[in-house]
């Protein structure tokens, strides 16, 4: 077995809760924060077959402690992949894990997101986020634990 751990159904694996941490720099400025908390995977009652996907916890930014939360919704795709929008329903990215790692991108006004997704095992997974544009210069890696 290779590096990564293939998913053959991206959303029964993500299905449950799972322990956050994430690192955020700044490439521009050097500056760092740091978000923990915890993400859950459900049923989506508004997409049937999907998941909503709603995330909590505190983020710090240099030094200032605030909540912080968002929430995504992961509908099913063909094949196990998965369709990824924002909580309004506003296209994010595709999600395909079938391979253990998946590049996806999503242009946001003048800046560009590119994330790589990785599966480690069962329980394990990983997202680094490259944020590139005349407004943000930005790295996101974020790990998620299953709990229980």
């Amino acid at each position: 077995m290779g590096e990564f751990w293939p998913v053959p159904d991206a959303l029964a694996y993500l299905a449950g809760r799972w322990r956050v941490s994430r690192s955020v720099r700044d490439l521009a400025s050097g500056a760092e924060g740091e978000f923990t908390g915890t993400t859950e995977f459900r049923e989506d009652e508004e997409g049937p077959g999907g998941l909503l996907h709603h995330e909590s916890g505190t983020f710090v930014w240099q030094g200032v402690a605030r909540p912080a939360e968002r929430t995504l919704r992961f509908l099913r795709g063909p094949g196990g992949t998965a369709d990824v929008t924002f909580a309004d329903g506003r296209p994010f990215h595709d999600l395909d894990l079938t391979s253990g790692r998946h590049v996806a991108a999503h242009p946001c006004a003048a800046d560009l997101y590119r994330g790589e997704f990785t599966v480690h095992d069962s329980a394990h997974w990983r997202t680094v986020w490259r944020v590139g544009g005349p407004a943000k210069d930005l790295v996101l890696r974020t790990d998620y634990a299953r709990e229980g």
